[in-house]
């Protein structure tokens, strides 16, 4: 049983250390079409930039209605409590 455990061990250690030297052959091996993917690739980042610019005009449009609608209503509430302490 010992020797057993000693023999996987040592296939696994084996395995593991040859796994470094296969993974990137594997990342150079693309198609043809590898310019395109590379395309692709830059109009999703386009596309997402695109999207997060107008979610940002958004949401600085969203904040500055709800900042200035709060500060006219803070100012009328002002407004109200300054009348009623008036003798």
């Amino acid at each position: 049983m010992n020797k057993l455990l000693r023999v996987v061990k040592g296939v696994l250690v084996v395995t593991l250390s040859f796994m470094p030297a296969v993974l990137p052959a594997t990342n150079f091996a693309q198609s043809d079409d590898d310019k395109s993917v590379k395309q692709d690739v830059k109009d999703a980042a386009h596309s997402t930039k695109e999207a997060t610019v107008k979610t940002g005009k958004k949401v600085k449009t969203g904040t500055k209605k709800v900042v200035n609608k709060s500060a006219r209503k803070t100012e009328q509430d002002a407004d109200k409590v300054e009348d009623k302490t008036k003798p």
